[in-house]
């Protein structure tokens, strides 16, 4: 009764109703960035009782995610929280009756198919092609749909690829090099935000709840700004794509793992040896050279130099105020080594 009382108004909606509330309950998804868009997916998710909701993320909450990301506060700010451990206390407020899992890790080949073991749906929070492109393939290697969404500036767009009915990510838009123009170069404003994972949640609902006949099969691209909407409708698969049609899956290679990696204009680099961090002990070693802030989850050393380390227990070392990658490396040299 009380879980009638909770959903009422998405039971009342004939596309859904009860039989499909309870599909909902049984289902398990995984979202991939907890950013402006993850945030907004999982807020819906969670809401709409989806009975798993798994997401993972690298980054830690700073004052500029507060215009867009909507599950952190200023509190998760002062914390230096990581974005999967501040939206994962958030959303187990939001709604205890469904299981809210947040993984503290960068999305990587090592690790992808464990975070998608037993998914029935992954989502697109991810800010660049690179991910974007691994999560595509090992969905369609596997069989499991996905949801794709992108913002910045006033522009949006989101499809939904799902394996033996669409083409991929891949075959759809070619290489998805980057124009760049990101979040972090020319802007985004929350609203465009909102419509794009709205638009995800509705494809995933409708993916869901087997509401199959009314899936939208088109990637959809708009402005709201100059009040502009437009969509490609998906052709058939390419025979030459190394993913739809000739089961390579490129991003699962060894070889395309980067244990480098820039992050969308934020003037950071990434880098992953994979190796774990012991901060305790690397507190004691960088708080000779360096000024240090350490939580239990992450441990942040203001260089001399100007640039700044965050370290994770995983082995990630951020090196922010660069995007010289070659400079970043001899930083983490200089202080982590190889």
């Amino acid at each position: 009764m009380d879980n009638n009382l909770r959903y009422s108004r998405q039971i009342l909606f004939q596309p859904i109703g009860e039989e499909g509330q309870k599909i909902l309950a049984s289902k398990k998804v995984l979202i991939v960035g907890m950013g402006a868009l993850g945030t907004v997916l999982a807020n819906h998710l969670v809401r709409a009782g989806v009975g798993h909701v798994r997401f993972a993320d690298r980054d830690y909450v700073e004052k500029s995610n507060l215009q867009r990301q909507m599950l952190f506060d200023e509190d998760d700010v002062l914390e230096a929280l990581p974005k999967a451990v501040a939206a994962e206390k958030r959303l187990k407020k939001i709604n205890s009756e469904v299981i809210v899992e947040g993984i503290v890790t960068d999305v990587t080949l090592k690790n992808i198919d464990d975070l998608m073991d037993s998914v029935d749906l992954v989502l697109d929070g991810t800010d660049n092609f690179q991910t974007r492109f691994l999560i595509n393939d090992a969905c369609y290697k596997v069989g499991v749909p996905f949801v794709y969404g992108g913002a910045v500036s006033s522009r949006g767009m989101s499809a939904i690829f799902i394996p033996g009915v669409t083409p991929c990510l891949r075959c759809f838009i070619g290489s998805g090099n980057s124009t760049g123009q990101t979040c972090d170069t020319i802007g985004v404003i929350s609203p465009v935000v909102d419509i794009v994972a709205s638009f995800q949640t509705i494809e995933a609902l409708k993916y869901l709840t087997g509401n199959h006949d009314v899936q939208r099969k088109s990637l959809i691209t708009f402005d709201v700004w100059k009040h502009h909407i437009y969509e490609m409708n998906f052709s058939k698969k390419k025979d030459t794509c190394p993913t739809c049609s000739l089961k390579e899956y490129p991003a699962l290679q060894e070889a395309n793992e980067q244990a480098v990696t820039s992050l969308c204009g934020r003037e950071t680099v990434q880098i992953n040896m994979g190796h774990r961090l012991d901060l305790d002990e690397w507190a004691t070693k960088l708080s000779k050279v360096a000024e240090i802030t350490k939580t239990p989850f992450l441990l942040r050393a203001q260089l001399t130099e100007g640039e700044r380390l965050v370290l994770f227990p995983d082995g990630r070392t951020l090196v922010q105020g660069t995007e010289d990658i070659i400079r970043a490396k001899n930083l983490y040299a200089r202080y982590i080594g190889v």
